[in-house]
């Protein structure tokens, strides 16, 4: 069972680990990813099928705008 959850666990950080934390689009996916996942699980542990559904949705949507609203502006460039 472990190592159902491992392989899955170590591609979604993989995935984020590539994200630009200064791009809103990068951010917005992270945001999502993560949010439908949690979401999913509060979820299904409350309402079962059709609330993991319903928490997935909501979970995407929160992740992404949060991702976007607290995208970071990218720091100075110093040219010699």
């Amino acid at each position: 069972m472990s190592k159902i959850v491992l392989l899955p666990a170590a591609a979604l950080l993989l995935g984020l680990a590539a994200c630009n934390p200064y791009n809103p689009a990068d951010r917005a996916m992270g945001g999502a990813v993560i949010g439908s996942s949690t979401g999913a699980a509060v979820g299904a542990s409350i309402a079962g099928a059709p609330g993991a559904a319903v928490g997935a949705a909501t979970g995407a949507g929160l992740g992404a705008t949060t991702g976007v609203l607290t995208t970071p502006a990218p720091p100075p460039s110093y040219s010699r």
